[in-house]
């Protein structure tokens, strides 16, 4: 399943029809509408992460990245989870100026 997906995702992302910057589904929307775990719909997007294919927004969710290279890697975005300390608020706070 989660290869079809993914494939089906990869083929609407080079066919045009899922211009950059499209925000997808959430794994859980997805995942319900298609009537599969939450998790295959989770791999079909980190496989696609991976191929750089799709970023990641964040809160937002995902997104068609810009640069659609058929090329491996780099493609995945790195996010830091969050930890309850001083200097996660105090940065938190600079993002937001």
């Amino acid at each position: 399943m989660t290869r079809q997906i993914r494939e089906q995702l990869n083929d609407l992302i080079d066919a045009g029809e899922l211009a950059a910057g499209t925000l997808l589904p959430s794994e859980r929307e997805l995942a319900n509408t298609l009537k599969v775990a939450r998790n295959v719909v989770r791999g079909a997007y980190e496989q696609l992460m991976d191929a750089g294919k799709l970023s990641s927004e964040g809160r937002k969710g995902r997104s068609v990245s810009s640069g659609r290279s058929s090329g491996g890697g780099g493609g995945r975005s790195t996010t830091k989870k969050r930890s309850s300390g001083k200097a996660s608020k105090k940065t938190s706070k600079a993002r937001k100026k």
